[in-house]
């Protein structure tokens, strides 16, 4: 499909919606019902989470039992872990944020602290990448060594460009959008240096627009349960077969409702222009910081999704930007 154009500095920008409504979820999955998404957004963050706060055997323990008592037993204790891997990710996170203030006008970000624990400095990272969209290195410090986690933009080779200073560390892995690596702390102040000196002549502004793929403009018509089904043909959906983005023009804004446990996430009833439909959508990670009111008309940047309740399926956007 032909990709369009998309201007993000002039749209709400929204926060990536990675699990950040769901991960908490307590309820049981029924078999049949377990998806890309399920495994994704609710199993995969669980059985991770021991590998990076305990240890990864009891996932694989939960994996393995035939006891039912004892795979609720596991599988409940995943879960706890789960919140707080959450918890200690939110408060790296905030932390780092607070330190990225002074970096955000260089072409990249380098933060290390005590207080980071190693299995989150990549989602911390990562998150980084999201907020400010400039490659991020996080590190953790320790007594004599310090491990750190990078993660990167759109086309900006982060392992490659961490090669060039490699010399400075003990070890170093990863692939073009993430990387790892192990630091003496006595060459830390070094290596921050030289990383900043690399980054401002091999980062340009190129690397640091964000863009955003829509693979079709598509009418309000043809906003519908069919051609939902017609999309889910191509499923599974992932890092290689990315899910259709759709672009629709004109949406008529009908209500707004905060959701989500911390009130993090928006709900929006929209009116298609011409067309006597109405369709909700979700925008993660905007709470009540949008500035978006009833009666406003938008293009809106969206995947299809459906919601199923009380045995009812409706069709809904996850919302990917609005532009008003």
């Amino acid at each position: 499909m032909k990709h369009i154009n998309w201007n993000t500095e002039k749209s709400l920008r929204l926060k990536e919606s990675r699990g950040v409504c769901f991960e908490d979820v307590l309820e049981a999955i029924e078999k049949e019902d377990i998806g890309v998404y399920e495994i994704g957004h609710i199993i995969a963050p669980r059985l991770n989470a021991m590998g990076r706060l305990e240890d990864a055997m009891d996932s694989l323990r939960l994996i393995c039992t035939k006891d039912i008592r004892r795979a609720q037993k596991l599988a409940k204790q995943l879960s706890d872990t789960n919140l707080q891997r959450q918890e200690i990710t939110a408060t790296a996170l905030d932390h780092a944020k607070g330190k990225a203030k002074d970096k955000i006008l260089k072409n990249l970000i380098f933060i290390a602290d005590k207080s980071y624990q190693q299995g989150v400095i990549g989602l911390v990272a990562g998150r980084l990448v999201e907020e400010y969209y400039l490659p991020s290195i996080v590190i953790s410090k320790g007594e004599k060594y310090s491990k750190a986690s990078a993660r990167s933009v759109r086309g900006f080779n982060i392992i490659e460009f961490l090669r060039k200073a490699s010399d400075l560390m003990v070890d170093l892995g990863g692939h073009p959008m993430a990387a790892g690596f192990t630091v003496e702390n006595t060459k830390l102040d070094l290596l921050e240096k030289k990383i900043y000196e690399l980054s401002a002549k091999l980062l340009n502004k190129d690397h640091l627009q964000r863009v955003l793929n829509i693979d079709l403009e598509l009418p309000g018509n043809l906003i519908s349960l069919e051609t939902f089904e017609v999309i889910q043909k191509l499923a599974p959906f992932g890092m290689a077969n990315s899910e259709p983005t759709f672009l629709t023009k004109n949406l008529i804004v009908e209500s707004l409702r905060i959701i989500g446990r911390d009130g993090k996430h928006l709900k929006i009833k929209f009116s298609i222009y011409n067309f006597q439909f109405s369709i909700e959508g979700i925008a993660f990670g905007i709470g009540d910081s949008h500035n978006l009111k009833i009666g406003d008309k938008v293009d809106v940047v969206y995947t299809l999704d459906v919601n199923e309740w009380n045995g009812a399926i409706k069709l809904q956007m996850k919302i990917k930007d609005i532009s008003i």
